[in-house]
């Protein structure tokens, strides 16, 4: 049995790993495009920070540790087509030189791409690139060129244009690094993710820290700063109040991913929601013993079916399905709910599930509640309130969704996994209640801040007509 993985990232390791797990004699070998495999692309903000002090700690595991398993990696090398009917993957090293590599099955884990908006500047034969200051942000590659501009030219401002995760996370990096940065985002609040209400709350973090927030604004155009400027390049753009222009002598462009799917399209592979690569719940494309996991590919929601919902978790779980049904296994990917958490200097917020809006497009008759409560006893010294939004269906009770916001020592990110559980269960807003949760008063109230929430959601149900 050959089994071998495209993509060194969650997905494409997760999979060799589970295959050598279950099937010590299986041949594993794992194609990898550059010379990082199994790196945590989502603490690339903390080594720019400086928090990570060596980029070698964000590895999950050093290449000794995945060869020890049994797998061959296959660094620089690239992918160029899938040969389905022969079971063979043409594949170039660095040098240039092609190779046909047979297998028995193959799992397809090319993962996401940056999205580069039609931006005067971004694109084109005379786009400016990481020599000239701008930067895309998804791999090690990336992040060296990121850390050469800070340590070759020393800049002083900086402008991020997108405010999502990786966006709040990179503002809070340079400002720890003592640039002045100026974040913008073409939606009406920062992290459109949430609800305005909790983006607000987030806004409010960033200008405390300094970082200047433009919501409600596109940029136009990334351009070289007129000689004579206070800065290396000029960002155009156009808001609420018109045109405006920010000279700055670092763009950082971070406004989403796409699925790489091309490899697997090539090849015949069915495709689905945004373009990602169609499988089913056993991660099985339409291709003869060809599975595919991970960014690259279409994302089963417990709530909303079919759709594409690129993240970490969810690829090492689509991948660890994917390396055991190669070997011949049923496992089905039980599904993402969206689970997501990040750290905005001292703040935290999160979510899981639907949104109200999400809810109505997925034929529920959803009701959103907003409620405050401690992170555990007042009378206990530091307490912090937790801003909260309940979603629950209103003929139901189910509970649909729960956003969540507050302090880094609240723990935004565990209470946000007890209403994750909740929802992947399918219990309803007012059995959160019923939930035996822990208690001690630094740390909890005897009913938690989650159950608080729940209970305020029930109240207000019962008391619309």
């Amino acid at each position: 049995m050959h089994l071998v993985a495209i993509g060194g990232s969650d997905a494409g390791i997760s999979a060799a790993l589970r295959a050598r797990e279950l099937d010590p004699s299986a041949e594993v070998t794992v194609v990898v495009a550059d010379r990082y495999p199994n790196f945590s692309i989502c603490g690339i903000p903390y080594y720019v920070s400086g928090e990570v002090p060596r980029w070698q700690n964000l590895a999950h595991r050093t290449i000794a540790d995945l060869e020890a398993t049994g797998m061959q990696l296959r660094l620089d090398t690239v992918a160029q087509r899938i040969d389905a009917a022969g079971h063979r993957l043409a594949v170039s090293d660095a040098s240039g030189g092609e190779e046909l590599i047979s297998y028995d099955a193959l799992v397809v884990g090319t993962g996401a791409v940056p999205v580069r908006p039609p931006i005067e500047g971004l694109t084109g034969p005379d786009a400016l690139g990481a020599a000239d200051g701008v930067h895309l942000l998804h791999s090690m590659d990336d992040t060296f060129a990121v850390m050469r501009t800070l340590e070759d030219t020393a800049p002083a401002r900086a402008v991020i244009v997108g405010a999502g995760y990786i966006g709040l996370e990179m503002a809070e990096a340079l400002v720890a690094r003592g640039l002045a940065v100026t974040q913008i985002e073409q939606l009406p609040e920062v992290l459109p993710t949430v609800d305005p209400e909790l983006g607000g709350l987030i806004r409010a973090q960033l200008v405390e820290h300094g970082v200047e927030v433009r919501s409600r604004t596109r940029v136009g155009a990334i351009l070289r700063a007129p000689a004579g400027s206070s800065g290396r390049l000029e960002v155009r753009a156009e808001g609420e109040q018109g045109a405006s222009s920010v000279l700055t002598d670092l763009v950082l462009v971070v406004v989403g991913v796409r699925p790489d799917s091309e490899l697997a399209a090539a090849a015949g592979a069915e495709l689905g929601a945004r373009r990602a690569i169609a499988v089913d719940r056993r991660m099985r494309t339409n291709l003869p013993d060809v599975l595919a996991a991970g960014d690259c590919v279409v994302t089963h929601h417990r709530l909303l079916g079919s759709t594409y919902l690129p993240l970490g978790t969810t690829a090492h779980k689509q991948g660890r399905v994917a390396g055991e049904n190669a070997l011949g296994g049923q496992r089905e990917f039980a599904g993402s709910l969206g689970t997501q958490v990040v750290k905005v200097f001292d703040m935290v917020v999160a979510r899981t599930g639907l949104r109200d809006h999400e809810a109505v497009a997925a034929g529920f008759d959803p009701v959103t509640v907003g409620h405050e409560a401690d992170d555990h006893k007042a009378y206990y010294p530091d307490s912090h309130r937790i801003a909260m939004r309940y979603t629950g269906d209103r003929q139901t009770g189910r509970l649909l969704g729960v956003q969540l916001f507050g302090h880094r020592h609240a723990e935004i990110a565990k209470r946000v996994d007890i209403a994750a559980a909740a929802i992947f269960h399918e219990m309803t807003v007012d059995q959160v209640s019923d939930l035996d949760l822990s208690y001690s008063p630094p740390l909890g109230s005897p009913w938690d801040a989650v159950q608080a929430g729940a209970q305020v959601w029930v109240r207000e149900l019962r008391a619309r007509p």
